[in-house]
């Protein structure tokens, strides 16, 4: 039924759901390591001085480069597997994709200038932040413009350039900034010390507010989007079924407000991670099994068993080896920030 002989048949239905899934993962995984990484960006000219914009910097240096890994991994997935859906979603998305690009080059830069300079760190200082503030909105719209779905005609997207812009994909931008700040503040309360810390729990008390807030209004939007969410979520007994997703969310939320208060190190940061993924999964709810909403699924833009299969082999290499570099990485850098830091060394204990 899917175009492959017999004997492919039951790959042809499973393949396509494996790759979703690892292709999701990757995604899931660019959000949390990335996330924290671009929310420091947007926390940093709020930074009291320049230790604390040092030390922010410094908890970040040693690690951020390998974050883009998962994106390209995703990204790479979507071209190898799903050809169709690329095809229809980089017209689509390409002005807010373009703009991410140069926020994060922008951005990467800042990163190795700054440690140099000296009368021109505050330029780099800038483009930090606005790099990451810049690439974190336009990653919330290109999610807010996937959730509404996409104009197509087969593999040809029909919609306008300015298509992705709405007011639902600016929430979603508005949205994501407010998370992945949550994560970066949460990040500052587990790696630093001081009054650095101290501020870093009411930021992320802040930011725990905006974020929740943010997801309210979100969750309320996404079910009148398309009859078929609204289906989804409301119908009997599906109600039932996924109720349980909105209830972890407020458990969660609370625990974390609860930890911030009681003076936890690491635990606000993984709740906020997890925060992260029950929003994750709630649009998946939403929208499995499409790949291109609201029309295009899985099965239909796959491409042919054997792609995927040779495809498969490669990422059954690289995202074992990206998960232990990962892993490595995060395991060498553990620790806290020296309260004072030099140029040229990371200052960890």
């Amino acid at each position: 039924m899917f175009g492959f002989g017999t004997e492919y048949e039951g790959l042809a239905f499973w393949l396509p759901l494996v790759w979703a899934g690892l292709i999701a993962i990757a995604v899931a995984m660019y959000v949390i390591v990335d996330g924290f990484d671009l929310g420091i960006g947007i926390l940093f000219k709020s930074a009291r001085d320049e230790n604390w914009r040092d030390r922010m910097m410094f908890s970040v240096a040693p690690i951020w480069d390998g974050n883009e890994t998962w994106l390209v991994l995703g990204g790479g997935g979507l071209l190898a597997v799903f050809h169709i859906a690329y095809a229809i979603l980089m017209p689509a998305l390409y002005v807010p994709v373009i703009v991410m690009l140069i926020a994060l080059i922008f951005r990467g830069v800042a990163f190795e200038f700054r440690f140099k300079a000296n009368r021109s760190k505050f330029l780099w200082d800038n483009a930090f932040h606005y790099g990451s503030l810049i690439a974190t909105f336009a990653q919330g719209m290109v999610l807010g413009a996937f959730v509404q779905g996409f104009s197509h005609d087969g593999r040809q997207f029909t919609g306008g350039t300015l298509d992705f812009f709405t007011p639902f994909s600016v929430l979603t931008g508005i949205g994501l900034v407010c998370g992945y700040g949550l994560l970066g503040a949460t990040w500052c309360v587990m790696k630093t010390t001081g009054e650095l810390e101290i501020w870093a729990r009411r930021m992320s008390l802040r930011f725990l507010v905006a974020t929740l807030v943010a997801m309210v209004l979100v969750s309320l939007w996404v079910p009148f989007l398309g009859r078929q969410i609204e289906a989804r979520w409301f119908s009997w007994p599906n109600i039932a079924l996924l109720a349980p997703i909105p209830l972890v969310t407020a458990f969660t939320a609370y625990r974390l407000y609860q930890d911030l208060e009681l003076g936890y190190h690491r635990r606000p940061f993984f709740l906020a991670i997890g925060l992260f993924l029950l929003g994750y999964l709630g649009l998946g709810v939403s929208l499995f099994p499409y790949i291109v909403p609201p029309a295009l699924t899985v099965w239909q833009a796959s491409n042919t068993v054997s792609s995927q299969l040779f495809a498969l082999v490669g990422f059954a290499i690289v995202m074992p080896v990206t998960f232990a570099y990962t892993a490595y990485a995060y395991y060498v850098f553990r620790g806290k920030v020296a309260e004072e830091v030099q140029a040229g060394g990371y200052g960890y204990h």
